[in-house]
């Protein structure tokens, strides 16, 4: 029977008053929890009248200006920074040398240089072995029965001149070595087209550089003379030779000459890396104004990197030249120029050696 007009089903008062009751509650409680909260920002005056207190805040530093800068209410001041030096490489110090006589050295020759030699002469040069093999100095790398030992006197002299307050250089002939190559040609020795040791255009003989023995044997006589307490060696005669039937050179080099002889420096150089030593070339004239020589097998730009000093014999008019065209070349080289005799001007600053 369908409902009379009037009536409409039940839809639950009951339960819009719970939902509405629950609202209540819950605002009652937010208002609690707020209360709470703030009751610590409460306080009461002298007559016990409650006001409403704020948080204090915390105060910042400001940041202290920059460096070099005032403040920003203050002129702007820029500190211009420090100037930087770059230490680039320097140049060995100008020496002023003689040399000694090409002979085995004894206290007496050894005082009567001294006594000769005064101001302003600061280094002393020394020939340790020449072209023909000979040593002048008690050497463990020479050629048995090929090569002169010094006697025991010379020892002492060669001491006593190291410890002197001279700077002391050993002058060493490399490749042109007469007869070393002769005793070791298959080893060391630069052969001809034959087979046999090449003469040169003066009939004497040269070491190979691009054989490793010929490079060992000459390394190993630095060493020691680093050892013996030289300041400085000086390398001379380090190339192929240009004189005589060059045609006739069986070379065993694989590339161009200088190839070896730059290897020879390198290896040499690292030879020497536990002494301080100064490591010096002689080389010809040709190399310093032209830049090279392809028959010698030298190459200025080749050379420079592993010497510290470039010698060349030359004569007081021409040194200056050579010493711009050294010191272009290299920034830490310097230049010697070898003399017959000692100038009378013009080298007071830029030094030079005194060939005896």
């Amino acid at each position: 029977m369908p409902p009379s007009k009037g009536y409409r089903s039940y839809r639950g008062r009951g339960s819009k008053l719970k939902v509405a009751l629950a609202v209540v509650l819950v605002l009652i409680i937010l208002l609690a929890l707020s209360f709470m909260a703030m009751t610590r920002y409460i306080a009461y005056d002298e007559d016990g009248m409650p006001f409403f207190r704020l948080p204090p805040q915390e105060e910042t530093e400001a940041p202290p200006p920059a460096a070099g800068k005032e403040d920003l209410t203050g002129d702007i001041q820029i500190e211009e920074p420090p100037d930087i030096i770059i230490q680039g490489p320097e140049r060995p110090l100008p020496l002023f040398a003689f040399s000694l006589p090409q002979e085995l050295l004894t206290a007496e020759t050894w005082e009567a240089a001294l006594a000769a030699h005064g101001e302003p002469y600061d280094t002393v040069v020394y020939t340790v072995k020449d072209a023909d093999s000979t040593a002048y100095f008690a050497t463990e790398n020479a050629i048995p029965g090929l090569v002169r030992r010094a006697k025991e006197a010379t020892t002492e002299a060669l001491a006593a001149m190291n410890g002197s307050e001279l700077h002391t250089v050993a002058r060493l002939t490399c490749f042109h070595d007469f007869k070393t190559a002769n005793a070791n040609r298959e080893d060391m020795g630069l052969k001809n087209t034959g087979g046999y040791i090449f003469y040169d255009g003066t009939y004497t003989t040269w070491l190979d550089p691009a054989k490793p023995a010929a490079r060992a044997y000459l390394q190993a006589m630095a060493v020691e003379l680093a050892g013996l307490g030289f300041d400085e060696i000086l390398l001379t005669e380090v190339s192929y030779p240009t004189e005589g039937k060059l045609d006739k050179i069986a070379y065993t080099a694989d590339g161009p000459l200088h190839v070896d002889i730059e290897l020879f420096l390198q290896e040499l150089r690292a030879a020497l890396e536990g002494y301080e030593i100064t490591l010096s070339i002689e080389l010809p004239e040709k190399v310093i104004t032209e830049g090279q020589d392809d028959t010698a097998g030298l190459r200025l730009k080749g050379v420079i990197p592993y010497v510290d000093r470039i010698y060349a014999r030359t004569a007081p008019e021409t040194a200056e030249a050579l010493r711009e065209a050294v010191e272009e070349a290299g920034e830490k080289v310097s230049f010697v120029p070898e003399l017959a005799e000692a100038p009378a001007e013009g080298f007071d600053e830029t030094g030079y050696l005194v060939l005896s």
